[in-house]
């Protein structure tokens, strides 16, 4: 199986036939805006998986659903049934005044799953904190909530192929819920520190290491960029690494087209 990070959230993990493609979204750094997951990759995806609606993680999915015919996989509060077809929240839509239907949708709530040509996928608690968004020398605070675009749909996946186990947690704060889960990898965000608050910072990161006991850890969605703003989500991803492997736990640090064999 090989692993590969496209910065922010955005993975593609491929096994044999299988491809499957997390948070195809864009990177959002102003002098190099476009698709964090690269075009040549989208046609082989198998797999698609939306963990929420913010657009560095759902910005190019429909695109990618488009081209690859995948199985979409995400949470129930990013879709509505409309005229018995599913739809998502437009990804490049203004808040939730648009949706569109995807082919193949597989909506989830969490502890549901669903078996896909091989392929496990269960939903697994996950909540997005608040964002601040900075406009010229203002800074808006966006609270995820009913009726609010920031975090719509918040959801983690656990996927079961073959023989191993992968959990992405998407943007998401500490949450009891996880304790147990001991997955052979674990992907989660370490990059909430200051302000940027919306997922965990490494402190908390190393509590969810604990309570979910993986074999493997792959730290993401910190040190990117926002617009002008080159690092928007700071963290220190050694020092998370260190204490990671005090646990006896394997930490990979990957940076963008970074892959790991596991």
């Amino acid at each position: 199986m090989i692993i590969k990070h496209y910065l922010y959230n955005a993975f593609l993990i491929e096994d044999g036939n299988t491809k499957i493609a997390i948070d195809p979204g864009q990177n959002l750094w102003l002098f190099k805006l476009g698709s964090l997951i690269p075009k040549s990759e989208w046609e082989s995806i198998t797999h698609l998986l939306i963990t929420h609606g913010d657009p560095d993680h759902h910005w190019q999915s429909d695109r990618v659903a488009e081209a690859s015919k995948a199985h979409v996989v995400c949470g129930k509060e990013l879709t509505k049934i409309e005229n018995g077809q599913t739809l998502l929240v437009a990804p490049r839509g203004k808040e939730l005044t648009s949706w569109i239907p995807f082919e193949n949708a597989h909506p989830l709530d969490v502890g549901e799953s669903v078996s896909l040509d091989g392929v496990k996928i269960e939903a697994v608690k996950s909540v997005h904190g608040p964002i601040v968004v900075p406009i010229l020398w203002f800074k808006k605070r966006e609270y995820p909530g009913p009726g609010e675009r920031t975090g719509l749909g918040s959801m983690g996946f656990k996927m079961t192929i073959n023989d191993k186990t992968i959990i992405n947690l998407g943007d998401s704060l500490l949450q009891k819920e996880w304790e147990g889960l001991k997955p052979d990898i674990l992907m989660l965000p370490i990059g909430g520190a200051g302000e940027n608050i919306w997922t965990m910072d490494v402190t908390d990161a190393l509590e969810a290491v604990k309570l979910i006991s993986p074999k493997r850890v792959i730290p993401c969605h910190y040190n990117v960029s926002f617009f002008w703003i080159k690092n928007i989500n700071p963290a220190d991803d050694q020092l998370f690494k260190r204490e990671v492997e005090k646990m006896g736990i394997e930490c990979s640090i990957m940076h963008y087209s970074d892959e790991v064999e596991v």
